[in-house]
């Protein structure tokens, strides 16, 4: 879902459609087609931060919970984290392009720092698109999450809370140095940037981000 319009084009329906049914070519495949900057992914003009060790490469997974083209690639995604080299580390980083992201923004974070991500983070995704609720205030993530078993009490302080609320800013500001203008889009070693606008379509961007681990590996 692209920032400036937050609508679907018919091709983008098209192509959300038919994601669970795409292939993806091999790793080795990828990187022989020869990828090109400034067609299928972008340089930064200025390194982003990471939160990697050395000697590993970050890749940032940029993504927004009402976005249905986030929730279409959830699965395409956890596939391929599955099968990440151990060098290969992976950060969902919520984005927040007007004041109404940052609930959910906030959202993560507290899941996060609950250790509820692999528990409900797909949840979300399910109360959003087919349960069709708005989760969009922060009454209403608090409700969702009560009803999800959470200490209505221990949430509303770490939404609140001094961590969550730099984390959430921190997420801002990553976006903005990588210049995301849409979700879900990916972000390679602080480096690098590509997304279905640019690769294509998703599937395709999965490609595209292993052909750059491949050329981030010892610059870091």
């Amino acid at each position: 879902m692209q920032r400036r319009e937050f609508s679907l084009s018919a091709a983008s329906v098209a192509a959300a459609a038919t994601f669970g049914a795409a292939v993806l070519p091999t790793a080795a495949q990828a990187q022989a087609s020869a990828f090109k900057q400034g067609t299928d992914y972008l340089a930064l003009d200025k390194p982003a931060p990471t939160e990697v060790a050395a000697g590993q490469v970050e890749v940032v997974e940029f993504f927004w919970y009402s976005c249905p083209h986030c929730n279409s690639f959830e699965p395409q995604l956890e596939a391929w984290a599955k099968k990440l080299p151990k060098d290969v580390v992976l950060r969902r980083v919520p984005v927040s392009f007007r004041p109404d992201f940052e609930p959910q923004q906030r959202l993560y974070y507290v899941l996060e720092g609950m250790g509820k991500v692999e528990e409900l983070h797909k949840k979300v995704f399910y109360a959003i698109h087919v349960e069709k609720q708005a989760l969009n205030t922060a009454a209403l993530v608090t409700a969702w999450a009560e009803k999800q078993g959470i200490d209505k009490a221990k949430f509303t302080e770490m939404y609140n809370s001094f961590s969550v609320s730099t984390k959430a800013r921190k997420a801002t500001q990553l976006q903005d140095t990588y210049k995301v203008d849409g979700v879900p889009a990916l972000g390679v070693a602080g480096r690098y940037f590509t997304s279905g606008s640019l690769a294509q379509t998703m599937p395709r961007a999965l490609l595209v981000a292993d052909y750059l681990v491949g050329l981030s590996r010892g610059k870091a």
